[in-house]
């Protein structure tokens, strides 16, 4: 088995990952990183010093891949299944990057802001960065609301009709925010709708039954905004 996800089992970004690699059922090999041992930190800053998950590691090219988009586009080019996560036509492909990122910097970047935020000691909170992390979070979850209360019916996924990196992305932020930040039944049923969608798949439900020993972990105390 020549891949070796470097990854722990609650990183939103190494959900991201994951998804991407059950989708195609690709062979690899999952290696949890716990920064708390110091043997383990080490050897993981030692194969990339900036330290963040996931990394990808291709022995039989020889390839160390980080950041997930870059791990699913490696993967759709050199591990290909069939599941297209990227598609060929250069228009989609670039909606689905778009997407994609949109996903990362202001669904899963301000939800993990607000997280890490509580394991904070009180006289270290960041209350401004929280503030504005959740203002974000309201403006991203509204445009995407619009997005499949105006499309109802015709576009399932993130960027149309097809599951895709987008989808991979948008999964764990939109769990993670329904679970410990903002139901989103509330204010946002078609998002709602969407996120079931995405944990009714097979690959993202893996995903999710391998994290539930570690969700306790999650904090899940709402703060006023």
């Amino acid at each position: 088995m020549s891949l070796t996800l470097y990854m722990h089992p609650l990183a939103a970004y190494c959900h991201k990952a994951l998804i991407a690699l059950y989708e195609n059922d690709t062979p690899f090999h999952p290696h949890v990183v716990d920064l708390m041992d110091e043997a383990s930190r080490t050897a993981f800053y030692k194969l990339w010093p900036i330290g963040k998950f996931p990394v990808l590691n291709d022995n039989a090219r020889g390839c160390l891949v980080p950041e997930s988009s870059i791990i699913i586009e490696y993967l759709a080019q050199h591990y290909p299944g069939k599941t297209a996560l990227i598609p060929t036509d250069a228009d989609d492909a670039r909606e689905v990057r778009f997407r994609d990122r949109f996903y990362d910097h202001y669904v899963s970047e301000p939800m993990q802001k607000v997280i890490t935020d509580r394991l904070r000691p009180k006289a270290e909170s960041d209350t401004l960065g929280v503030a504005q992390a959740r203002d974000k979070l309201r403006t991203a979850l509204d445009l995407i609301e619009r997005e499949f209360e105006r499309d109802a019916g015709n576009r399932p996924w993130a960027a149309g009709a097809h599951f895709s990196m987008a989808d991979c992305a948008a999964a764990p932020g939109l769990f993670f925010i329904n679970l410990s930040i903002l139901p989103l039944d509330d204010a946002h049923p078609h998002t709602a709708a969407y996120l079931l969608r995405l944990m009714q798949r097979p690959s993202f439900a893996r995903v999710l039954r391998e994290a539930q020993p570690y969700m306790h972990m999650v904090p899940r105390e709402t703060v006023d905004a």
